[in-house]
């Protein structure tokens, strides 16, 4: 991995860590997910810092951010956007929605039905959106984190194998050890510190990341390993 890519990784580390304690590999995690290319689903009781995570990482990348939440009454469109008509040009216009960004929270995904669920299913695999015939292509670094709670919970729905499909990985937060929970409380006592979070990195720095990810070589033997393990 070159010099700038390492450095870039461990800004983004140094940055969020700043705000989640106590939770370095479900962090490693979320951003091996991103430098695949890949997505991550992050499952856990409410209250873990599951959001938190998400909005640090977009927070310490300088590059667009957009943010669902998911209810039961959400719709396709309010995902991916919709065809509207101008009256003052007299044609139709596509408005884009927020999953036009490079990083997307998609929060509490398992709160809004398969069928608006659906809507990330050709964003997150080919990372375009096709609506009324046209096609339109997303950021080429699009990651989608998308967090839920228990399946067993009120007010949620499974998530369709195609949509579990699309994750690279899924992983779970845990609460934060008793140490970790008092460095926490310590920490607010004069501020949020996730309103101090700057942006640490740029997209390209993401991109040479991505770069140095590709050029890894794997042998033989890890590629027969990975193929009996699934």
């Amino acid at each position: 991995m070159s010099q700038i890519a390492q450095k870039a990784l461990g800004l983004i580390l140094g940055n969020v860590g700043q705000v989640i304690l106590g939770k370095d590999e479900a962090l490693k995690l979320v951003l091996s997910a991103w430098f695949s290319g890949g997505h991550v689903l992050i499952e856990d009781n409410p209250g873990t810092g599951k959001t938190l995570l998400a909005k640090s990482v977009a927070k310490s990348v300088n590059a667009e951010f957009g943010r669902v939440q998911f209810t039961p009454d959400l719709l396709p469109s309010d995902v991916t956007g919709s065809t509207v008509y101008d009256e003052e040009s007299k044609s139709f216009s596509f408005n884009r929605g927020p999953v036009f960004s490079t990083i997307l929270l998609a929060d509490e995904i398992n709160r809004a039905t398969p069928r608006t669920q659906s809507a990330l299913l050709e964003a997150m695999a080919e990372f375009q959106v096709t609506a009324d015939k046209n096609t339109y292509k997303l950021d080429s670094e699009f990651f989608v984190m998308a967090t839920q709670n228990p399946i067993e919970q009120h007010g949620t729905f499974p998530l369709p194998e195609a949509q579990l499909d699309r994750f690279a990985m899924k992983i779970s937060m845990g609460y934060p050890s008793r140490e970790a929970e008092e460095e926490i409380l310590k920490g607010r006592m004069t501020g949020d510190p996730f309103q101090k979070l700057q942006a640490v990195v740029k997209k390209e720095h993401i991109q040479e990341i991505k770069k140095a990810v590709s050029e890894v070589k794997l042998s033989e033997a890890t590629l027969k390993y990975i193929l009996d393990v699934f």
